[in-house]
Parts: structure tokens; C-alpha cells; sequence
């Protein structure tokens, strides 16, 4: 299937039927009454807005304000995750990124701003993501990350974040940061040594071929 379209099934599937409600009703500026009328789920709702050019592989800027005011933060990881060109699991690095702006999104608060400006993201763009996102500011933290991001591609790590953190005087997060970078080393070791220690059993376990 079509990655785009996979993820567009991933979040219908994810929605509850009050969720649908509320996106049908934030939609009614871009889709006429009767489309909205007979729309049953979530795909049949993005059927009409790619039909419109309001949504598409190159276009998400609609679905991820439609996520995002419904505080989804789980279907806005798989968006994160198809802009980033994840197939499947993410690369170990981009899970790192993630899990650190998630980290981040709850505790920095109302000084992103001063991160982001650390991580040189323009006023000009910081004013942007306010009008984008005008009562949510987790969503406003991790746009502002996805903008850093995006400008420094392959460049873009962990330890930057942490550095900048710690230039803002954000002690607290950073620390927290390093300690959801650790257990994720920890965890992804452990699943390392449990596939070794797998196939070794099976290896000790298949019959062995001497000669006669």
C-alpha cells in the first residue's frame, strides 16, 4: 500500500467516533454540508480532502492541525514518522529525536520560545508557529522543534538538543532527556541480547550433522 495511504488508515483506525464528530465539525469551512453528511469514518473524510487538493503526501499541514487539536499525540508521532520517511519502524536515530521532543513537548512550557531561538529558529517562524497553534502550546514545542529539525536534516541530533537546553539553563529537561536516551540504549541492548540469546538456543537445539 501507498505509505500515505497507510497512514491515513493508521489514524482513521485510531479515532473514536466523537473524535470524527469534532474533525467533520473543523472541517466544515473546506467541505459542503452534504460531503460532510456522508462521511461514516475517518478515511471517508480524507477521501473528500484529497479530492479537494486539501490534503496530500506533500500537504499534511491540514491533518497535523486536525490531530493536533484533538491532543492525539500518538497519531502525530505516525505523521511525524511518514514526513520523516519511516517505512515501518523509524531508524533508531529519528526514535531517539522523537522520544526526546516528547520529553521536551510536556516540560519546557512557555520558554520554547528561548529554546527555540537557542536552536536558531527565526522570530519570524516562532511568530508563525503562534498564530499556527494559537492554544496549544505543546503542539507550538514541537513545531518549533520540527522546524529545527527540518532545517538541519542529517545534522540534527540529540546532543544538540541537550546543549541548548542547558544554554537556556533548562537543567531539568535536558536531564531528563539524557535519562530517555539511556533507557532507551538500555532497552534496545537488552532486545539485542535477547535475539542473540534466541538464536543461540536455536542454534544449540538443531541437530547436528557429524560424519559417519
Amino acid at each position: 500500500m501507498d505509505p500515505f495511504l497507510a497512514l491515513l488508515h493508521s489514524v482513521s483506525a485510531g479515532l473514536s467516533s466523537g473524535e470524527l464528530t469534532d474533525l467533520k465539525f473543523l472541517c466544515r469551512g473546506c467541505v459542503g454540508k452534504r460531503r460532510l453528511e456522508g462521511v461514516r469514518s475517518g478515511l471517508d473524510l480524507f477521501s473528500v480532502l484529497l479530492e479537494q487538493s486539501a490534503l496530500g503526501p506533500d500537504d499534511t499541514a491540514l491533518l497535523r492541525e486536525l490531530l493536533a487539536s484533538l491532543r492525539r499525540r500518538d497519531l502525530l508521532r505516525l505523521l511525524d514518522e511518514f514526513q520523516a520517511g519511516a517505512t515501518g519502524r523509524a531508524a533508531p536515530e529519528e526514535r531517539d529525536l522523537q522520544a526526546a521532543f516528547d520529553i521536551i513537548s510536556d516540560h519546557v512550557g512557555k520558554d520554547w520560545r528561548r529554546l527555540a531561538r537557542q536552536l536558531k529558529v527565526s522570530d519570524s517562524k516562532i511568530d508563525a508557529i503562534e498564530v499556527k497553534y494559537p492554544r496549544n502550546l505543546t503542539e507550538q514545542v514541537r513545531e518549533s522543534l520540527r522546524v529545527w529539525k527540518n532545517a538541519h536534516r542529517e545534522d540534527a541530533a540529540v546532543s544538540h538538543l541537550v546543549a541548548a537546553l542547558r544554554a537556556c539553563q533548562l537543567n531539568l529537561v535536558a536531564d531528563l532527556v539524557e535519562e530517555g536516551q539511556q533507557a532507551c540504549a538500555l532497552q534496545s541492548n537488552g532486545d539485542t541480547g535477547h535475539d542473540s540469546l534466541s538464536q543461540m538456543s536455536w542454534a544449540s537445539d538443531a541437530p547436528s550433522s557429524t560424519a559417519s
